[in-house]
């Protein structure tokens, strides 16, 4: 697992998960080794519902800033790493409802996440010696983030924050490094408890959504590399109180990740994402930084 992945981890979302592009997720890391990312990314657009809802030209912005903490070690002689990041978010949102134009705006603590993976093939355990001198390999990679309810809620408010249940997304993912050039693909799916307090006090569940991510990057020298990503994401739909709602997602994602060393041990990750085709759900455009710090037990 890659210190990058915290940037996406630092993602405080209006219900948009799935939309996540993770270049490097599953290269393997030497034991021992400690990072820190703050983050900001700002992402603005559209969010496309229902046509039978009275909702139309909804806009959103949102920007979300964070701090998160991340370790590799051993487990059953295999690389692994355990990631955490707590995001805060200022997110507006405006559109006509009916033919009334309404806006909104919230501000506070987004949903906690972590994240563990493991590497199953390819990625033993190793110190940072023997990591130097390994010939890299194909590696299969598993993993499982955790999206807890700590996120500023409010029940008798339609948009917020957080969500007000837990989230699941079991992941698995494989890697080719080709001379320069590293491949990816992962497959993974987000599983959600139900919202037992959503708006007005009704019961929300939503069926799992499943995703695919392909990554192609290229490294100019050591920490200097540039990915091109793309994601598939369907599912989704939800249920209030039982009734379906004609909401299922089926969208597509493309985006740019480039990561540049600054100093020792430091470095700065550039990312732009945006979406190829939107069925339901955000079809926003995003932007975001984040400045990486690590250090060797």
């Amino acid at each position: 697992m890659t210190a990058g992945l915290l940037l996406l981890l630092l993602l405080c979302s209006l219900q948009v998960r799935a939309q996540e592009l993770e270049p490097r997720s599953y290269s393997p890391n030497p034991m021992g080794v400690n990072f820190v990312v703050a983050g900001y990314v700002r992402s603005t657009g559209g969010v496309l519902f229902d046509p039978s809802l009275p909702f139309s030209d909804v806009e959103a912005k949102l920007d979300a800033g964070a701090l998160g903490y991340g370790r590799t070690f051993g487990l059953f002689g295999r690389s692994a790493s355990a990631l955490f990041a707590m995001p805060y978010a200022q997110g507006e949102a405006s559109g006509n409802v009916g033919e009334t134009r309404r806006s909104v705006s919230r501000s506070g603590l987004g949903d906690l996440r972590l994240k563990l993976g493991i590497n199953l093939l390819g990625g033993e355990a190793l110190t940072p010696r023997e990591f130097a001198q390994r010939k890299p390999t194909t590696t299969v990679g598993a993993s499982l983030t955790v999206a807890a309810p700590t996120g500023q809620y409010y029940p008798d408010k339609l948009i917020n924050l957080g969500s007000n249940r837990w989230a699941f997304k079991p992941e698995i993912g494989v890697s080719q490094p080709v001379g320069r050039w590293f491949l990816e693909a992962y497959a993974g799916v987000w599983l959600f408890t139900d919202n037992d307090d959503f708006y007005g006090g009704h019961l929300r569940q939503q069926d799992p959504i499943a995703s695919f991510q392909a990554h192609v990057s290229y490294t100019f020298r050591p920490g200097l590399w540039l990915a091109a990503n793309s994601t598939w994401y369907r599912g989704g739909q939800t249920r209030v109180d039982g009734i379906a709602r004609a909401d299922l997602q089926e969208n597509t994602r493309v985006g740019l990740t480039l990561s540049i060393p600054v100093a020792a041990r430091q470095s700065l990750k550039f990312t732009w994402s945006d979406g190829a085709s939107t069925r339901i759900g955000g079809d926003f455009t995003t932007y975001g930084i984040a400045w990486q710090y690590l250090w060797f037990d």
